[in-house]
C-alpha cells in the first residue's frame, strides 16, 4: 500500500502514523491530520461535531433563546446608567445627555456658562443694578480714569476756596481777639461796646463764609457729577467740558432749597421750646425741647435721604431745582434704607479719609501755635486769647485743601452712582448706557437727553445710533438683585437685539 494514500480512500489496516505501527515499527517520517470522530465527511456534509441543521425558522444550536421583544440581545451588556453616554457616544463634558434636564449648577440649554456673563463696564463701572461694593470701588475707579477732571478740579477749586476761607478766618480770629481787651471784671457799658463790635464784623465774615461754601461746593458738585456721569461712558473730559454741563446756578438752588427745608423742620420745636421758656413752664420746654429735637433730627434724616440724588437730576437730566427735587424724591421711593444705608457707609468711608489727611496738620498746627481764636468768647483773658498764628493757620488751610481734594470726588462719584444705581432699577438705564457708550463724540443735547427719563430712545446719536429703550440682560428678569428694565427692546450680550432705527426724514411735504 502506498504511504500517500489520499483522504477519498480507506486503508486497509491500522494506520501507519499511530504509535507502533508502520512497515518497520516505528513513526511514519511524514506528518498526518487524522480525522477526528470516526470517518471523514463526504462531499457536501457538515463536519462532525456540528450536529444537524435547525429546523427552519429556528435559531442554530448554542445561540440560545432569542431575548424578548424591545430587550438587548445578549452579551451586549446593560444599557448605561441614566445620565451617562451611551456606546459609541463621546463624552459631553459639562453637559448633560440630550433631552434630559441640566444638573445642579449647569446652566440650561442656550443660556451663558458659569455664572453671568461680565455686565459691559466701558468706564470700569458694570453697567448693572450695583451693589454696595460695586458703587464703593466704581467711586474710585471713576476717579482713577480720569484724575485731571476729578482730583485736579477738586483741588483747583479746593485751592481757591481754601484761600479765600482762610482769609476770612484770619479776620474773624481777629474780631474774637478784640474780646481779650475786656477787663477782670467789665461793666456793662464796656461788654456792650465789646461784643457788639466783635459781633458786627464776625457775623458779616460767617455770612459771607457760608456764602462761599455754597457758591464753591456748588461748582464742584456740579462739575465732578458731570465728569462722573460722562466717565460711566468711558470719555474722559476736560475741565473746561465739565464746566459747560455742571449746571451751578441749578445746583446752587437744589442745595438752598434743601437747606430751606430743613430748616422748616426745626423751627417749629425750636418757636415751642422758646415761647415754652418765655412762659416759665420750664419742664414743658425741655421736654419739648429733648423729644423735639429727637423727631426733627429723625425727621431731617429721613427728608435728607430722599432728596440726595437731586443734585445728579439736575446735572444730568436737565431739570429744574423744584422738578429735581421730586425726581429724587421718586427715585429714592421703596429704596430709602438701601440709599441710606450706602450714603451713611459713604459718610463714613470720606470722614477716615479725611481724619487720616487732616491730623498731621492739625498736630503741626498746634505745634507752631495755631489756635482756633474763639476761645476768647467764652473766656477772655486767658492764654488763650493770644493773636492767632499766621503759620498755624496756613497750615491748617493746606491740611483742609488736601483733605477735600481726596474726599470730595469719592462722595460725588458715590452719590452719581446711586443715582445711576436706582436709574438702572426702575428704568433699565444699563442698556441705553451701554449703547450710548458705543456712540463716540456725543454732544451736550444728546448726552443730557441720554438721561432724561423715556428719552433713551428718542434721538439718534452721532455715527448713525440710534438710542434704544430700556433693556434686560440675559434671563428674563433681568439682572440678580435688580428689576428689568421696562419697554425691552433688546438683550445682551451678543448685540442689542432688535434695536430698531428711524429711517432717515424725507423732504418735506409741499
Amino acid at each position: 500500500m502506498s504511504d500517500n494514500a489520499g483522504w477519498g480512500g480507506q486503508p486497509d489496516g491500522p494506520h501507519p502514523d499511530q504509535p507502533g505501527t508502520g512497515p518497520s515499527g516505528y513513526e511514519s517520517p511524514l506528518p498526518r491530520y487524522p480525522p477526528q470522530g470516526g470517518q471523514p465527511p463526504t462531499y457536501g456534509q457538515p463536519p462532525p461535531g456540528y450536529g444537524q441543521p435547525p429546523p427552519y425558522g429556528q435559531p442554530p444550536p448554542g445561540y440560545g433563546q432569542p431575548p424578548p421583544y424591545g430587550q438587548p440581545p445578549p452579551g451586549y451588556g446593560q444599557p448605561p446608567p441614566y445620565g451617562q453616554p451611551g456606546y459609541g457616544q463621546p463624552p459631553t463634558y459639562g453637559l448633560p445627555p440630550y433631552g434630559q434636564p441640566p444638573t445642579y449648577g449647569q446652566p440650561p440649554y442656550g443660556q451663558p456658562g458659569y455664572g453671568q456673563p461680565a455686565a459691559p463696564a466701558p468706564g470700569g463701572v458694570p453697567l448693572r443694578p450695583l451693589t454696595v461694593g460695586d458703587i464703593l470701588n466704581g467711586a474710585f475707579t471713576l476717579i482713577r480714569r480720569n484724575p485731571v477732571a476729578t482730583l485736579g478740579l477738586a483741588a483747583i477749586i479746593q485751592t481757591i476756596y481754601g484761600i479765600a476761607s482762610a482769609f476770612i478766618t484770619w479776620r474773624e480770629l481777629n474780631a474774637a481777639h478784640t474780646l481779650t481787651s475786656l477787663p477782670l471784671q467789665p461793666t456793662s457799658a464796656q461788654l456792650a461796646h465789646v461784643y457788639g463790635q466783635f459781633f458786627s464784623t464776625f457775623i458779616p465774615y460767617t455770612l459771607l463764609q457760608f456764602a462761599l461754601l455754597f457758591v464753591f461746593q456748588g461748582i464742584l458738585t456740579g462739575m465732578l457729577t458731570g465728569a462722573l456721569g460722562r466717565g460711566l461712558l468711558g470719555n474722559k473730559i476736560t475741565i473746561g467740558e465739565a464746566w459747560q454741563i455742571a449746571r451751578v446756578p441749578a445746583v446752587i438752588g437744589v442745595s438752598l432749597l434743601v437747606l430751606l427745608i430743613v430748616f422748616a423742620v426745626w423751627i417749629p420745636v425750636a418757636v415751642i421750646t422758646l415761647v415754652l421758656a418765655a412762659a416759665n413752664i420750664t419742664a414743658a420746654a425741655v421736654l419739648v425741647g429733648v423729644l423735639g429735637s429727637i423727631a426733627a433730627l429723625v425727621l431731617t434724616i429721613w427728608i435728607w435721604t430722599r432728596l440726595t440724588l437731586a443734585g445728579p437730576a439736575v446735572v444730568l437730566e436737565g431739570a429744574g431745582p423744584v422738578a429735581a427735587l421730586r425726581r429724587s424724591w421718586q427715585l429714592v421711593q421703596g429704596s430709602w434704607w438701601r440709599v441710606f444705608g450706602i450714603s451713611l457707609l459713604a459718610l463714613l468711608v470720606v470722614i477716615l479719609i479725611a481724619l487720616v489727611l487732616q491730623v498731621p496738620f492739625l498736630i503741626v498746627r498746634s505745634l507752631v501755635g495755631g489756635g482756633s481764636g474763639f476761645t476768647p468768647v467764652f473766656s477772655p483773658g486767658t492764654a488763650a486769647a493770644a493773636a492767632p498764628s499766621m503759620l498755624g493757620l496756613a497750615i491748617g488751610a493746606i491740611g483742609s485743601i488736601v483733605a477735600a481734594t481726596c474726599t470730595r470726588p469719592i462722595s460725588a462719584g458715590v452719590t452719581v452712582l446711586l443715582y445711576t444705581d436706582m436709574r438702572m432699577r426702575k428704568e433699565g438705564l444699563d442698556l441705553a448706557l451701554h449703547q450710548a457708550s458705543q456712540a463716540h463724540g456725543l454732544t451736550g443735547d444728546e448726552f443730557m437727553r441720554l438721561w432724561r427719563p423715556g428719552m433713551q430712545g428718542a434721538g439718534q446719536f452721532a455715527g448713525g445710533y440710534q438710542g434704544a429703550a430700556a433693556g434686560t440682560w440675559p434671563g428674563a428678569g433681568g439682572w440678580p438683585g435688580g428689576s428689568a428694565g421696562q419697554g425691552v427692546q433688546g438683550q445682551w450680550p451678543g448685540g442689542a437685539a432688535d434695536v430698531r432705527r428711524e429711517p432717515p426724514p424725507g423732504p418735506p411735504a409741499v
